[in-house]
């Protein structure tokens, strides 16, 4: 007798052999199966009845006899229905809905996550791999000992093990490996190494490759070799930018004022005292100051048609507030200190330190009396996490980290001219001016853009930071080209804004991964 097997898209017969005694082996037959289906040869069946009773050798035979019968057979990852009808043919399927049996039939279902089994598969395929590989290349086992002592690896191993990987990639693939081999080997770095997958990421392991950018670690080491073998390979990202710059839609609850009406609340609010009118006047004006933001053709600054930002405090805050709602706004403040901070901090004492790490560490103890406060120290301790990186043109030069911060905030001593200040700086991005008696005793912070002073609500220095971050999106204002990295981790991993869509270097999904799985 032959028995029809169907699996998904794939169709198959088994002969079931008749005896003197009656049908073949109940185990022989579901052997059978197991080969026409593909599952491991030692894969072990369980068979019940639609109420669930087991179903064994003993019986089998003679409730396929009997008819109108549905038995159920499955495994730890799948669930196989055998359906049989009054043709003796089994019916094999994928899919999770029953199939009903009236009386001339006898339903055999077979139902089995083929998803969940090709992928499980596939990540073990994978994480053999590279650990395969890295047993047997120089230095490999030093790698996998590191990761199993501590739960993580080092910048330097990082890039060793990226290393060995490509160059085996290299090695049996060609030069330029297809784009399921870099994700393959992805897959198999995370797998093996579970703490370095990124949790905010679509699969955890782009910042070492995605295939959508065609950019990560395997990538730009891929990249790399190519160059200095002479083989120009250039491939387009085709990711978006979003960021301060992005253009958005706003579901404003206050009402908004146009035309002639407009016109006059911005006539109104140079010439108010009323610090209440000045705010509800703003906030009426927020979409049109939106769009004159974004307006590359116009060369009035905001500042000049709304110069209220330089004497009212809090206005950044209120506009940021509109644009993504009271709960998105206060997130930095509220993770900042009890998540990010000991985190960051305990990262910081793990890698090699240098003078100026040491001097922003030792804040956090109160042993530096001429540095930064403990909280805008571990603000600027990110920006030695993710330094700058000269994005390979030439014309702009690769500058430190230590250099990059003076980016963030500056320090002016109270009784010095903050006009004079001013007067002395070139056009550039926002950054914070502290006034005060000494770097950790500052009495006043602004926000300068455009050579301009806007004073900060804020009376801490992590307020004042929050403000600063704000500026460049009500001003919609690009990050400073060296502290693209840093303002990115803060936009996406702490303020959530464009998480997914923003485009992210490997280095900041690589340390946010480090900083969900540390333990503090």
């Amino acid at each position: 007798m032959l028995v029809k097997v169907r699996f998904g898209e794939t169709q198959k017969y088994v002969k079931v052999a008749q005896t003197e005694e009656g049908y073949e082996d109940y185990n022989t037959f579901l052997q059978k199966v197991i080969e026409k289906l593909g599952l491991p040869l030692q894969t072990e069946l369980h068979v019940t009845d639609e109420s669930g009773t087991e179903v064994d050798a003993d019986v089998f035979e003679e409730l396929l006899k009997a008819g109108n019968l549905t038995i159920h057979v499955s495994t730890e990852k799948s669930t196989v229905v055998l359906n049989q009808d009054s043709s003796s043919e089994l019916l094999v399927s994928d899919t999770s809905s029953s199939v009903a049996s009236d009386s001339s039939d006898a339903t055999v279902i077979i139902e089995i996550n083929n998803e969940y089994k090709r992928t499980h598969i596939e990540q073990e395929s994978a994480n053999e791999m590279v650990r395969n590989v890295l047993q047997s290349k120089p230095g490999g086992e030093k790698i996998l000992h590191e990761y199993d002592k501590t739960k993580t690896l080092t910048d330097a191993t990082r890039r060793q093990m990226v290393n060995l990987l490509v160059a085996d990639m290299m090695e049996v693939h060609g030069r330029i490996p297809p784009t399921h081999v870099r994700t393959k080997y992805a897959v198999g770095i995370t797998t093996l190494f579970p703490n370095l997958s990124d949790p905010y990421s679509g699969n955890g392991y782009e910042h070492y490759y995605d295939a959508e950018s065609g950019s990560g670690y395997l990538a730009w080491r891929i990249k790399t070799v190519q160059r200095n073998t002479a083989v120009q390979s250039r491939r387009c990202s085709t990711s978006t930018t979003y960021g301060p710059k992005s253009k958005r839609d706003f579901l404003l609850a206050d009402k908004q004022l146009f035309g002639e009406e407009c016109r006059e609340a911005i006539s109104l609010l140079k010439h108010s005292t009323d610090v209440s009118v000045v705010k509800n006047k703003m906030m009426a004006t927020f979409q049109y100051r939106q769009t004159l933001v974004q307006d590359q053709q116009n060369s009035a600054t905001v500042l000049d048609v709304f110069p209220r930002f330089l004497d009212v405090p809090g206005l950044i805050d209120q506009d940021f507030t509109m644009m993504f709602g009271e709960e998105v706004s206060g997130r930095f403040l509220a993770k900042w200190p009890t998540y990010f901070k000991p985190r960051l901090l305990a990262e910081c004492k793990n890698r090699t330190s240098n003078e100026h790490v040491e001097e922003l560490l030792s804040a956090q103890q109160n042993s530096n009396e001429s540095g930064w406060d403990s909280d805008l120290s571990s603000v600027l301790l990110l920006v030695h996490l993710l330094p700058p990186t000269s994005k390979g043109h030439k014309k702009s030069a690769k500058i430190s980290s230590y250099q990059a911060v003076k980016h963030v905030a500056r320090y002016l001593k109270i009784g010095a001219s903050v006009e004079a200040f001013l007067g002395s700086l070139e056009p550039g991005q926002p950054f914070l001016l502290c006034v005060g008696e000494q770097k950790n005793n500052i009495q006043r912070f602004y926000v300068i853009i455009d050579q301009k002073a806007i004073p900060c609500k804020a009376q801490t220095s992590l307020a004042a930071f929050d403000e600063l971050f704000k500026a460049h999106f009500i001003f919609s204002v690009n990050y400073h080209e060296s502290l693209n990295s840093f303002y990115t981790f803060i936009q996406t991993t702490v303020f959530n804004i464009d998480l997914g869509s923003a485009k992210e270097s490997p280095r900041v999904k690589e340390l946010r991964a480090r900083l969900f799985h540390a333990n503090t």
